[in-house]
């Protein structure tokens, strides 16, 4: 049987208007339209994409080979299984992502964390002795790191078992920071900065996979926004212990630098959580568990209309092509850089730039927790409004005003009004909206396993670019320059998103005008053929 043949009829077809018409005749599975002339690109696709398609085909998806290997009763896909599927999906998988999620960022702003409870002090008071710039570099090279392993972790996602090796990431990436405790001097920290972004670079491109794998495009994202918002319960979490630490030993005294103790809590944890992680998440769903066979293979069937699949391990040399050829991905890469060159310098220097309003260092520690608040609500509400609404591309964007107006309090209020510019660094923790819109729209709108593998990694290598940016923009002690560059970066934003918003319209409506021509219908489990977004008629881009 080849991979273009249909698949036995133990599930429903897909609700494409095209089926009806496949069903009264199978041999119009690779009929289309020519085109009347009136419209020549419209007429050349047509043309092409029918031998395009099937060329493509002989390497499907995953999930048409489960459903070939199905030798049992027809499965019924109704409303009520559809919900009692997610809900289940939800308890097993919704938990361990955002924990784990959160422990990401918790990891990498420890950092900031550290910086007010001794680590930049001479080795003799505890510290690892840092002098001039070296903050600022411990803070960029983690994103070196992070670079340098981004593609490669993503090509690995890509061949190897993605529960598994995302679990080993965790797990390795827990014991470096417990290292972290161990570090002597400015040298040993690059290295553990280094080796952490390394094995924290499988993290987010590995969640947008489990994401498009597991949910429908009208569920995407409200889920990536739950488990990015655990960023801030992580700023809130690391703010209060960091801060009990910090009392603890004033009160008590230790043995060990406060700074160290931070490291190993926060290591420690993540380890656990990794291994946690290795024996809950799967792969995808035919080895999950939790679920039942008939349920492994409802849960694919859940999200065909993704017109995506669960996976491929083949790398497709076109995919990659058309990757770097499409002006979405670049629009992506380029929201990506200019959104992290804030996200880099207000994440490593949050503590210092609330000390620079007036406050102790105890005081930086605890008053930084509200904006991990701030984010959480953003994120959520920006999350369900788009899925809601059908727009999260402009919702999304509605967190970078919020957060201008935030910076452009910081900027402007005078040193004396301390209440009023703490207040405008928290509504700039509402920024990350944009950058999760778009982190979705990877799930959502980039089909085609090696084209979203790539994609991902495009913009994870620009977030790495813009954080490793961000901490130089924050020199001396005159944050004003980073301040103002921030507001400049946000701008951008708005204005790249927009267009993204108004060229997903414009393929929209391509492809519905294509898919309108007289004797155009889809080949049978056309969602399973492991084709990108351009060359399947079928796909709708989600704005």
């Amino acid at each position: 049987m080849s991979p273009t043949d249909p698949l036995p009829a133990d599930v429903r077809k897909s609700d494409s208007p095209a089926d009806s018409d496949v069903e009264k005749n199978p041999d119009l599975l690779t009929t289309v339209a020519t085109g009347d002339g009136k419209n020549d690109a419209t007429a050349a696709l047509a043309a092409t994409a029918p031998s395009k398609i099937l060329e493509h085909s002989q390497d499907a998806d995953a999930a048409m080979e489960a459903f070939r290997n199905h030798q049992g009763p027809v499965l019924e896909l109704d409303e009520a299984t559809r919900k009692r599927l997610l809900r289940r999906i939800d308890l097993h998988l919704m938990p361990i992502l955002c924990i784990v999620y959160g422990l990401n960022y918790l990891d990498k702003t420890t950092l900031s964390y550290a910086s007010v409870m001794g680590i930049s002090r001479p080795q003799a008071e505890g510290g690892i002795g840092l002098i001039n710039d070296n903050y600022n570099w411990l803070g960029s090279v983690f994103y070196f790191g992070y670079l340098a392993w981004e593609y490669p972790t993503s090509r690995l996602l890509q061949r190897f078992p993605l529960g598994k090796y995302s679990a080993f990431n965790v797990i390795m990436w827990g014991a470096i920071l417990t290292c972290f405790a161990a570090v002597e001097n400015f040298a040993g920290a690059v290295a553990i900065r280094f080796f952490l972004g390394v094995f924290e670079s499988a993290v987010t491109p590995g969640f947008a996979l489990f994401t498009s794998q597991w949910y429908t495009k009208r569920e995407q994202g409200t889920r990536t926004g739950i488990w990015f918002c655990f960023n801030g319960f992580a700023q809130i979490f690391g703010g209060v212990v960091a801060y009990g630490i910090a009392r603890g030993v004033d009160k008590y005294g230790s043995s060990i630098a406060p700074w160290k103790i931070i490291f190993m809590v926060t290591g420690l944890l993540t380890i656990c959580m990794g291994i946690i992680f290795l024996f809950v998440v799967p792969d995808n769903q035919m080895n999950a568990r939790w679920l039942s066979k008939e349920d492994r293979l409802l849960a694919i069937e859940r999200i065909r209309e993704n017109q995506q699949g669960v996976g491929n391990k083949h790398f497709k040399m076109y995919q990659l092509k058309e990757a770097l050829a499409d002006p979405l991905t670049w629009a992506f890469v380029f929201a990506s850089l200019v959104a992290d060159i804030p996200n880099g310098g207000i994440s490593n220097f949050f503590s210092l730039l609330i000390r620079s309003f007036g406050y102790t260092a105890e005081e930086s520690l605890l008053y930084g927790t509200p904006g991990g608040a701030v984010e959480i609500v953003a994120l959520l509400l920006a999350g369900y409004l788009g899925d809601k609404y059908g727009n999260r591309i402009l919702i999304g964007t509605s967190g970078m005003f919020v957060s201008i107006i935030g910076m452009i309090l910081v900027v402007a209020l005078p040193a004396s009004k301390n209440g009023g510019r703490l207040a405008g660094y928290y509504l700039t923790q509402s920024s990350p909206t944009a950058f999760v819109a778009l982190l979705s729209l990877i799930s959502t709108n980039v089909a085609g396993y090696t084209k979203k593998t790539t994609v991902a990694a495009l913009y994870l290598c620009a977030y790495c670019v813009g954080n490793i940016i961000g901490p130089q923009t924050f020199r001396n002690d005159n944050y004003v320059p980073a301040e103002i560059t921030i507001i400049v970066c946000w701008g951008l934003v708005i204005f790249d998103m927009v267009f993204i918003w108004w060229y997903c319209r414009l393929q929209n409506t391509k492809k519905a005008t294509f898919r309108a021509q007289p004797g155009y219908v889809k080949l049978e489990n056309q969602e399973w053929l492991d084709l990108t977004d351009r060359e399947n008629p079928e796909f709708v881009y989600t704005l």
